[in-house]
C-alpha cells in the first residue's frame, strides 16, 4: 500500500501539470474537447490522492511500522480514534491532508461551475491546479509521508499525549478546511482580474465558498482554544503563539472581506479593496503553513525545522507579485459607481470595521515575525510577549465590538440624527443601568467596565434589531412572537444568520472580559488534609492517587470541594507519565455559568504526598464556549440555501 500510495501522489502530480496547461489553453483558446480533457484530469487527481489518503490511514490502522511515519506518531496501544487523529498529527501526513482536501475541493468546482460560470471557470481552475501542484510536489519530492525503513520496529514511538484529546481529531481538520477552502475565493478573483469579468458574478460564486472557510476556521480556532485551555495546563486559552496567530490572520481578514463584500453588492464600492483582501487572505494561509513547517519562527505547535521554509517563501512571493500586478494592471476597470456616503452611513462603518481589522491584522503579523526580523539584522532574536499583542489588540478590538453594535442602528447613504438617537436610547439607558448594577456588586476597573459596557451595548442593539423585526413580522403574519422570530430569521439568513454570529462573537467577548480582567489564582503546597480557600470554594487536599493503564500511569491529586461551606463533590488534578514523552498535565475543572474553578497539580512527591498546585478562578470562561456554538449556529444560517424556510 505504501508504494502505491507514492506512485498514485507522482501520477497525480503529472496530471496537475497537465490539467494546469490544459485549462490556461482553453481560457485563451475555447475548446470543449480540451476543457472535457481537463475536466477530466482533476476528478482523476480526486481520485487518485484519495487513494493515497486511504493508503496511509490503512497504514496506520494495519500498524505498518515499517512506514517513517506511522512509526514516529502512533504505536500499538494508541486507540482507534487517536490513531486515525495521528494521520495529520506531524508534517508528512498534514500535507498530504491538505493536498487531498484541495483536490476533493477542485472536483466540486468543476461539477459546480461548469454551466454556471464557463467563462470564469478556466482560468479558476487553472489557479487551484497550480496550486494543487505546488502541495504534490512537497508531499512527493519535499516529505515522503510513504517513506520507508530499513527494518520494521516492533512498536512505534506513539502519539504526543498533548494530541491525545478529541478537540484534536477536530481542531487540525477543521483548521486545513477552512485553510484550503479560501484557495477557491482566490482562484475566482483571480479568474475576474484575467477575464477582465469584474461584474458582481464572480463575488456570487464565492459568497458561500467564503462562509464555508470562514466557518471552518472559526471553529478551528475554538476548538484550539479549548485544546490549550484543557490540555496545556496553564489556566489560558490563546498565548499570542506565532501557530495560534497563523490561523487568526486569515480569520481576521477574511472576516474583513465578508463584511467589505456586502458594500460591494448594495453599492458597487469596494472593488479594489475586497480584491486585496481575498489575495491576502489566501496569502495569510499560505503563511501559515509556512510559519507552522519552516523552522524559521519558534513555536510550541509547530512541526520543527525543514526544508520547506524556501518553497513556501517562493511560492508566496509569486501569489503576491502576481495577484497585486493584476489588481494594479485592472485599476481602471475597478473603480466603484458610487460613493461613501454621510460618515453617520451603515458603509462608513463596515469601512471602519474594515480598517480596524486591517490594523489589528498589521499588528499581529508585526509580532509574530519581529522575532526572526530581529534576529535576521541584529544576530539576537527579540521576542514580544502577550504585553506587546494586549497592549496593541485591547483598543482595536473595543472599536471593533463597538462598531458592530452602533452598525446595527445605521442606515445606508445616511442616517436621520433624530432618528439615530431615538434608537440609541433604549441600548444606552439597558447598558448604563446594567454597568450600575455591576459596580453595586462589586465589580471595578475603568478598562474592564468599558469593555463590558460596549459588550453590553451590541448585544442590546443586536437583540432590539431582532425584536423589532419580529414584531413587524407577527403583525404581517398574525402569529406568536417566536414563530415571527423564526420566520423573519428564515426569510432573510444572511442578515439575521449574520446577527446570530455576532451575538455569538460578543457571547466569546464576554468571556474574554471576564476571564481576564477579573479572574484569581492561588498557588499552594500541601499536605494530606491542608486546605487551599479561593473565592467562594473551599478544597481540602486528600492525597494522591496511582493509577496504572496499559501506556501510561496517573497520579492524581485529590480534594473534596465545597462551595460556600457546603460539600460539592470530589475533585482531581493529573499528571499523566507516558513512556517517550514529558509528564502531561491533566487540569481539572469544573464549569458553569459563572466561572471555572481550575486546578493544575505543578509537582508532587510520592512518598510524602505533598503536592504544589496551582488554583484558579476563571469567570465566564463557558460563555466563550457557548457564543463559538452560536457563531456556528448564525454561520451555519447564513450559509444555508434561500429557498429552505420555515
Amino acid at each position: 500500500m505504501a508504494h502505491l500510495g507514492y506512485q498514485v501522489l507522482l501520477i497525480a502530480l503529472a496530471l496537475s501539470m497537465y490539467a494546469t496547461g490544459a485549462y490556461l489553453w482553453s481560457a485563451k483558446k475555447p475548446s470543449t474537447p480540451v476543457n472535457e480533457s481537463a475536466h477530466r484530469a482533476v476528478y482523476a487527481i480526486g481520485f487518485l490522492v484519495t487513494l493515497a489518503a486511504i493508503a496511509l490511514l490503512y497504514a496506520f490502522l494495519s500498524r505498518d511500522f515499517q512506514i517513517k511515519y506511522v512509526a514516529h506518531y502512533s504505536n500499538r496501544s494508541l486507540s482507534w480514534f487517536y490513531t486515525v487523529a495521528a494521520f495529520w498529527a506531524g508534517q508528512d501526513g498534514s500535507l498530504l491532508f491538505w493536498t487531498w482536501l484541495l483536490a476533493i475541493f477542485s472536483v466540486i468546482v468543476v461539477r459546480a461551475n461548469k454551466e454556471r460560470n464557463p467563462e470564469l471557470l478556466p482560468v479558476t481552475m487553472a489557479v487551484m491546479l497550480v496550486t494543487t501542484a505546488f502541495f504534490l510536489y512537497l508531499t512527493t519530492i519535499k516529505t515522503n509521508p510513504f517513506l520507508r525503513t530499513p527494518f520494521v520496529p516492533p512498536d512505534g514511538t506513539g502519539l504526543n499525549p498533548l494530541l491525545q484529546n478529541p478537540q484534536m481529531i477536530f481542531h487540525p481538520p477543521s483548521l486545513y478546511i477552512g485553510f484550503v477552502a479560501f484557495t477557491v475565493p482566490f482562484a475566482f478573483a483571480i479568474a475576474a482580474l484575467v477575464t477582465r469579468h469584474l461584474d458582481e458574478q464572480w463575488i456570487k460564486s464565492i459568497r458561500r465558498w467564503t462562509l464555508f472557510a470562514w466557518l471552518f476556521l472559526t471553529i478551528g480556532n475554538i476548538l484550539g482554544m479549548q485544546w490549550a485551555y484543557v490540555e496545556l495546563g496553564w489556566g489560558g486559552y490563546w498565548a499570542w503563539d506565532p501557530v495560534e496567530n497563523a490561523s487568526f490572520l486569515p480569520w481576521l481578514t477574511g472576516t474583513a472581506f465578508l463584511h467589505s463584500v456586502i458594500v460591494q453588492e448594495r453599492k458597487s464600492m469596494l472593488k479594489t479593496w475586497n480584491l486585496s483582501l481575498v489575495v491576502l487572505t489566501f496569502a495569510l494561509t499560505i503563511f501559515g503553513t509556512f510559519v507552522t513547517r519552516s523552522g524559521v519562527i519558534s513555536s510550541v505547535h509547530a512541526f520543527g525545522v525543514s526544508n520547506l521554509g524556501p518553497a513556501f517563501l517562493i511560492f508566496l512571493g509569486a501569489i503576491l507579485l502576481g495577484s497585486f500586478a493584476l489588481i494594479i494592471d485592472r485599476r481602471a476597470l475597478l473603480r466603484g459607481r458610487d460613493q461613501i456616503g454621510a460618515w453617520s452611513s451603515k458603509e462608513s462603518s463596515f469601512l471602519l470595521n474594515n480598517l480596524l481589522f486591517i490594523a489589528l491584522t498589521i499588528a499581529v503579523f508585526i509580532g509574530t515575525i519581529w522575532p526572526t526580523i530581529t534576529e535576521a539584522l541584529t544576530g539576537h532574536k527579540i521576542t514580544v510577549g502577550e504585553a506587546f499583542f494586549n497592549r496593541l489588540a485591547t483598543p482595536i478590538g473595543l472599536g471593533i465590538f463597538f462598531l458592530t453594535g452602533l452598525c446595527a442602528l445605521l442606515a445606508w447613504n445616511t442616517t436621520n440624527r433624530r432618528l439615530l438617537l431615538k434608537n440609541l436610547s433604549w441600548p444606552l439607558f439597558i447598558t448604563v443601568i446594567a454597568i450600575a448594577i455591576l459596580m453595586a456588586l462589586g465589580l471595578r476597573g475603568a478598562l474592564p467596565l468599558l469593555a463590558l459596557a460596549i459588550a453590553l451595548f451590541a448585544i442590546t442593539t443586536t437583540l432590539i434589531e431582532f425584536i423589532r423585526g419580529a414584531l413587524v413580522r407577527r403583525h404581517i403574519e398574525q402569529s406568536g412572537l417566536i414563530k415571527a422570530l423564526l420566520s423573519l430569521a428564515m426569510k432573510n439568513k444572511r442578515r439575521y444568520g449574520g446577527y446570530i454570529v455576532h451575538l455569538g462573537m460578543l457571547m466569546m467577548f464576554l468571556g474574554i472580559i471576564g476571564s481576564s480582567a477579573y479572574s484569581i489564582s492561588k498557588d499552594a503546597t500541601l499536605q494530606k488534609g491542608d486546605v487551599v480557600e479561593i473565592g467562594r470554594y473551599r478544597l481540602v487536599y486528600q492525597g494522591l492517587r496511582v493509577e496504572t493503564k496499559p501506556d501510561r500511569r496517573v497520579d492524581a491529586a485529590q480534594f473534596d470541594l465545597f462551595i460556600n461551606g457546603k460539600p460539592a463533590g470530589h475533585f482531581e488534578a493529573e499528571k499523566h507519565l507516558h513512556p517517550n514523552f514529558q509528564p502531561a498535565t491533566e487540569v481539572g475543572i469544573r464549569s458553569t455559568l459563572r466561572e471555572d474553578l481550575y486546578i493544575i497539580l505543578a509537582s508532587y512527591d510520592e512518598r510524602s504526598e505533598v503536592a504544589t498546585v496551582s488554583v484558579l478562578v476563571n469567570p465566564l470562561v463557558l460563555w466563550m464556549w457557548i457564543g463559538g456554538i452560536v457563531m456556528v449556529l448564525g454561520t451555519l444560517l447564513a450559509i444555508s440555501p434561500q429557498r429552505w424556510r420555515f
